[in-house]
């Protein structure tokens, strides 16, 4: 199963002065801005036969890029897949295109319990896509059972076999959710905790990685390592000793979103686009292929058993309340930095 990487490097997106021939074709056409891997390739085949039309699918490699790229000037795109709290900052930058809610009527098969949580839970400028959870991956070989908890990162028996992510949002927001705070604080007090929580992790972790980690687990070199479900679920597709696992303190829980940039040349067609993949066949398929799940009320009973009984995507009511999406922290992101620069630099 392909799994698309929330942080997968090395995807290049296309520069905005690239685009600029495609624009020429008497097709018409849509442009998607996106992650790599992150559609069924037969759904774009059925959308452009349904619709009589051309998808062009760009990649970028991070939401700073694409929030970058954009805020930069870059335009011709009609279709954005960002994450959450970069629809927030979008939307304060004015570069989001308010949604026609009566022309995505399968927006309706969104699933009311993930709305409360959303950070646009009126669907006024995005329409949840996909969304899993940061997870905790380890060797049961080498840790045996343990309690699915960040106390795992005390553990001594995987002393100098850790890593934790290079993303501060993920490891301050892990440390404050150990600590029974709220992963969006900006209270200085809870933030201090939270770093000196890290201090000590940081006394077992090998090293701070967005990219390495997956396949470091899947050889053995590393035994505790914190990241994202659908690289971690990969890699233990393929090996019995790779348990995968969400905190029982909580986690994020990374949603990505269907948006149309206020420039878009034809939003007519991205109103389109979202409301396909809000079909429930549709993105019960997409699902299966990428390995995350949409938050579609509609589309859970299309799925497979083995998919619709996996853990980690479907955790259980109580577990699943305590993931929540990381926020957009607007001015106050320079308190988590301060914090951030302590801690890589000690």
């Amino acid at each position: 199963m392909q799994r698309r990487a929330f942080l997968q490097h090395g995807a290049a997106a296309l520069a905005a002065g690239s685009l600029s021939s495609c624009f020429s074709s008497k097709t018409t056409e849509l442009h998607v801005f996106t992650w790599s891997d992150y559609i069924h390739p037969e759904l774009v085949k059925q959308f452009e036969t349904a619709f009589s039309c051309s998808v062009v699918i760009d990649t970028f490699d991070s939401n700073e890029s694409m929030f970058a790229k954009l805020k930069g000037g870059a335009t011709g795109y009609d279709i954005l897949v960002p994450s959450s709290y970069t629809v927030k900052a979008l939307m304060r930058d004015n570069l989001l295109a308010p949604l026609d809610l009566a022309k995505i009527p399968n927006s309706k098969n969104i699933d009311a319990d993930h709305l409360k949580k959303s950070l646009d839970p009126q669907m006024h400028h995005s329409v949840p896509y996909m969304s899993a959870p940061t997870c905790i991956a380890y060797l049961q070989s080498k840790l045996g059972e343990v309690e699915p908890s960040y106390q795992i990162f005390q553990n001594p028996q995987a002393q100098g076999r850790m890593t934790l992510l290079n993303d501060m949002r993920e490891v301050i927001g892990a440390a404050l959710l150990s600590l029974g705070f709220s992963l969006n604080s900006v209270n200085p007090q809870e933030l201090q905790r939270a770093t000196d929580v890290v201090l000590g992790w940081k006394k077992n972790v090998t090293k701070f990685d967005n990219e390495l980690y997956k396949t470091g687990i899947a050889s053995g070199e590393f035994h505790v390592v914190q990241g994202y479900a659908g690289e971690l679920l990969s890699v233990a597709d393929d090996s019995e000793d790779i348990r995968v696992i969400i905190p029982r303190e909580g986690a994020a829980f990374t949603c990505d979103d269907l948006c149309i940039p206020a420039s878009a040349p034809n939003a007519a067609l991205a109103h389109e686009w979202i409301n396909f993949l809000c079909d429930p066949s549709n993105a019960a398929k997409n699902m299966e292929f990428i390995g995350y799940r949409a938050p579609n009320s509609s589309a859970v009973p299309l799925l497979s058993e083995d998919f619709r009984g996996n853990p980690v995507l479907f955790p259980e009511d109580e577990l699943l309340a305590k993931c929540v999406p990381i926020d957009d922290l607007g001015d106050q992101l320079s308190l988590w930095s301060a914090a951030w620069d302590v801690i890589k630099s000690a």
